[in-house]
């Protein structure tokens, strides 16, 4: 008669482990024995069961104790060690094992889930939609109008899928388990539900509206608020208006994303809004004091102070864009610029002529005169 392997030694722990400590070992070997993983192989198949086995004594702690007190010879003599063991019956006992380790929910508990009088409320799909404002809108806030196709729920029906005076049915194929299982030697397997596509439910008269989908698809328009100080890339949620639930689950959201089209005056800086000043040359040098006109055609007096530079930056504080989170608001930001005539009339030609002269610069004519002298003197 073969000797019956230790039960912490098929797991391999120690005597004194912990319940977790004994729960991620049968963890690991059920991962790497498992019958999905080692298809026809005998070998993977009892390291499997021993584990099954072993884990399903050390993680009792009544049958733990009577272990540790009188091994497999113990009063209650753990009769099913080393017999067949039906392998459906280990996937229900240890339903979440699985489940945590292949991503679904195990027999007894899937089962459990399933059976229902009814469908289960499912909720429907984000949706995504693109739009383009201007900068100027981007400034003040605005409101646009979007139209879209989405589902929403049935109006014959109420979003239940059911003809009036219907009601739903436990499906006669899976008994409302909504799925069915397939013995294959040793292993019993399980998929969904040919009948009911896993729903463990049929609709024997349908609405005639959505022919029992609970939803139909419709073209709506929205006018979604787009706050003032917006960023270029943006999303803004509206929720509860993507696509409706099935069944009456939830709805989705739809999430707009922003895109900002170029301005020609203005730009975006962080939170400040950035545009130039042409001057001409006397406003540089006396100084001036000037009426501007932002974004959103508002009036701005702006003073050029006297010997003002090409490029300096005269800030307006508290005219930029307010800030989404913080809320504060940026800085209107005028840069200067020079403004050069490409043609002038003679008597302003003659007078810049005089200046260029008196502070001892010299012009393109003055250039071409020097070089004419040279070159007559020099032959």
């Amino acid at each position: 008669m073969a000797t019956k392997k230790d039960f912490y030694e098929i797991l391999g722990v120690e005597k004194n482990a912990s319940e977790a400590d004994i729960k991620t070992a049968y963890r690991k070997l059920a991962l790497k024995y498992h019958p999905d993983r080692n298809p026809d192989n005998k070998e993977a198949e009892e390291k499997f069961k021993e584990a099954a086995q072993a884990y399903e004594v050390l993680s009792d702690p009544q049958k733990r104790k009577q272990y540790d007190q009188f091994g497999h010879a113990g009063p209650e003599g753990f009769q099913g060690y080393g017999q067949d063991v039906n392998m459906e019956d280990i996937f229900g006992q240890f339903g979440d094992i699985f489940g945590s380790i292949f991503g679904q929910e195990g027999g007894r508990k899937q089962r459990a889930r399933r059976k229902n009088a009814g469908p289960l409320p499912k909720q429907g799909h984000d949706l995504y939609k693109e739009i383009t404002i201007s900068l100027q809108e981007a400034y003040t806030g605005t409101k646009k109008e979007i139209g879209y196709y989405h589902f929403v729920p049935c109006p014959g029906c109420d979003g239940k899928g059911l003809s009036k005076g219907s009601s739903y049915q436990e499906c006669q194929t899976c008994h409302g388990a909504g799925e069915q299982h397939y013995r294959q030697g040793f292993f019993t397997f399980s998929q969904a539900c040919g009948t009911c596509s896993g729903e463990g439910f049929t609709i024997p008269k349908p609405c005639p509206i959505c022919n029992g989908q609970s939803r139909i698809q419709k073209y709506e328009k929205i006018n979604p608020t787009i706050p003032k100080g917006i960023y270029d890339g943006a999303e803004l949620r509206v929720s509860k208006a993507g696509d409706a639930g099935v069944f009456g689950g939830p709805a989705g959201a739809l999430f707009i994303k922003i895109n900002i089209a170029p301005d020609k005056r203005f730009t975006r800086v962080d939170d400040n809004l950035q545009c130039t000043v042409m001057l001409t040359y006397p406003q540089l040098v006396f100084g001036a004091q000037l009426e501007i006109e932002n974004i959103d055609g508002t009036k701005e007096t702006i003073k050029i102070p006297k010997g003002c530079a090409v490029g300096h930056r005269i800030i307006i504080s508290g005219k930029g864009f307010v800030n989404l989170n913080t809320k504060r608001t940026g800085d209107l930001v005028v840069v200067t610029q020079c403004h050069i005539p490409t043609k002038l009339a003679a008597p302003a030609a003659e007078l810049l002529k005089h200046y260029s002269e008196q502070i001892g610069t010299s012009t393109a004519e003055s250039e071409s005169s020097i070089k004419g002298f040279f070159k007559k003197f020099l032959g």
